[in-house]
């Protein structure tokens, strides 16, 4: 079996401390053991800058060197990204490019001053041909998306092919999405398979599924495994097929391709919530980089990136995503930490803004609040109603 493994490690770089160390004890540190107790095992990681510099700070530089040996030696091939885990296709292509760029910057610090990745991971995997172009323009040579990028629809792809987007002269390879949703440990186990190339959530392994037969570490030892980086897969092609990848999401169903809406876990023009959040993400971002000249310019781009992050756009969608060990995404208090963070931007100019901007963001603020736990509230109350008629 030959199994091309990508795996995204990310916590949003306002996390608490405790969520991040949950994460890394049980998960990320999992992986790495993984890797040093198998050396002929390789891995992809996309390990966003912004966990990183958390790492750093909660003083993890033990597990980086680890990660820095493990690059050198070639068992992981550590993908760019952007660096606070923003949905790209919604955001100023400036945006982009400057947090790819602060990617890059610490991921010199911290794997070697001429470290340069050649794949590039676009958080969500949201396809969109402009960022796409951004990302070829950078310097990067391929991306991963999902299988369902191809032509809308779930099954149709070959995972074993490289593919080239037409758009961007970019190498694309192809996540499935059968064995990527689900643990494939298991599907490993239980299954015959000759070729998976699967895209998971590092947290997938360990912190979201416990694991207790430890099907991971058993896969790890199978005599019959064989793994190579994207990186590696990539070269070994001589050929590509040429295609147009579709605007999409590594959450994407066929009905969202259809229905043109392929963004929709982010941005719903029906989600109240949402619609108020990127309202209120936009006037934000163009009020910070209006005032760039600022004495508290990097004070207030410090909180603007970590309101843009997509996940707090991911917490107002509702989608229950408990089939593939996800939580249900809907959480007002996480919500309201990525609202201040944006209401901190503004407030980091106070000598730069006048009060009719102050206030503006206030209330629109206020206004989001109001709407996401009026909506919370009255869920919880319609949910007692039916538990007591039962």
């Amino acid at each position: 079996m030959t199994w091309i493994g990508f795996l995204h490690l990310y916590q949003p770089a306002n996390s608490e401390d405790y969520a991040i160390e949950e994460a890394t004890q049980k998960s990320y540190l999992r992986i790495i053991r993984g890797l040093e107790e198998h050396p002929n095992l390789k891995l992809t990681l996309n390990i966003s800058g912004c966990l990183f510099l958390r790492w750093d700070e909660m003083s993890h530089g033990d597990l980086i060197k680890r990660i820095k040996f493990l690059v050198r030696k070639g068992q992981i091939d550590i993908t760019g990204t952007a660096a606070y885990h923003p949905f790209m296709p919604l955001i100023p292509k400036e945006e982009m490019r400057r947090q790819i760029v602060e990617n890059e910057e610490i991921l010199k610090k911290y794997l070697g001053k001429d470290f340069k990745p050649k794949g590039f991971f676009i958080p969500e995997m949201s396809y969109d041909k402009e960022v796409a172009r951004v990302i070829k323009k950078m310097g990067y040579s391929w991306i991963i998306l999902d299988e369902i990028s191809y032509n809308g629809k779930i099954g149709r792809a070959d995972n074993s092919k490289v593919y080239l987007d037409k758009n961007s002269g970019l190498d694309v390879v192809l996540r499935s999405r059968y064995y990527s949703d689900g643990y494939f440990p298991d599907k490993a186990r239980k299954e015959e398979i000759d070729f998976a190339l699967t895209g998971n959530d590092g947290e997938l392994f360990g912190l979201r599924h416990e694991d207790p037969t430890g099907e991971f570490e058993k896969l790890l030892k199978n005599k019959n495994l064989k793994t190579k980086t994207i990186s590696e897969f990539i070269s070994e092609q001589d050929s590509r097929e040429r295609f147009s990848p579709i605007a999409c999401s590594w959450e994407s169903t066929e009905k969202e391709i259809k229905d043109n809406k392929p963004y929709i876990l982010w941005y719903n023009k029906n989600n109240v919530s949402q619609v108020k959040i990127w309202e209120l993400a936009n006037l934000t971002y163009k009020i910070v980089l209006k005032h760039r000249n600022s004495e508290n310019y990097d004070w207030a781009r410090w909180h603007l990136v970590r309101g843009l992050a997509s996940c707090t756009f991911w917490w107002a969608s509702s989608k229950d995503f408990r089939h593939i060990f996800g939580p249900y995404a809907w959480n007002p208090d996480e919500i309201n930490k990525r609202v201040n963070e944006l209401v901190k931007a503004v407030r980091s100019l106070e000598k730069d803004t006048d009060l009719k901007t102050k206030i503006k963001i206030e209330n629109l603020a206020l206004d989001i609040k109001k709407v996401i736990w009026e909506k919370h509230w009255r869920t919880k109350e319609k949910e007692l109603k039916k538990e007591g008629n039962t």
